[in-house]
């Protein structure tokens, strides 16, 4: 009678294939899962190497308006720079503009390569820095100093923390026979 009940049992819990499975299926098929994976391969080595690059330019000395490092970088020109060099994407040139042209994002959300915003100027998104993983961002601090890294956690940083932004990277194309 048990052997009975067990036969019985092991088809019912063995169902056919669900939504989900027929969803991944569907996604493998058509090179969706390929894709994704693409590009987070693409924005994990591009967030990288823009860190990396950016890391390069510690020791250049602050300028007011520059965005170069013969002359010297102040905090938005040197965003501008790192990602025109390092991703070929051109930001505005302010540090405000660059907030409104970015994707809001939530302080516990940042990740390398994200931009961090400071009112170090008593007005919003007067400073701008790239976070580079572990509560730390690499910025052009102002005159008189050169570029470097500083933590966040730093009581004047947590005062005047604006927001944090992410750079919508451009999406790889899609062959036109695929949907």
């Amino acid at each position: 009678m048990v052997a009975i009940l067990a036969l019985a049992a092991g088809p019912a819990q063995a169902a056919p294939s669900s939504a989900e499975d027929d969803l991944q299926r569907f996604m493998v098929d058509k090179g969706v899962i390929a894709r994704l994976d693409t590009m987070r391969e693409r924005i994990t080595d591009t967030t990288s190497e823009l860190v990396v690059t950016s890391m390069g330019f510690l020791g250049v000395p602050y300028r007011r308006g520059g965005n170069d490092a013969e002359t010297g970088f102040d905090c938005s020109g040197f965003v501008k720079a790192m990602y025109e060099q390092t991703v070929g994407l051109v930001l505005p040139r302010k540090a405000e503009q660059q907030a409104a042209a970015t994707q809001v994002i939530d302080k516990h959300d940042l990740r390398p390569g994200d931009l961090v915003f400071f009112n170090t100027l008593r007005r919003a998104f007067s400073h701008v820095g790239i976070y580079v993983g572990e509560g730390r961002f690499i910025h052009s601090p102002k005159p008189g100093a050169e570029v470097r890294l500083e933590s966040m956690n730093g009581s004047y940083w947590q005062r005047r923390f604006d927001g944090a932004r992410r750079v919508r990277l451009a999406q790889p194309a899609v062959p036109a026979d695929q949907p």
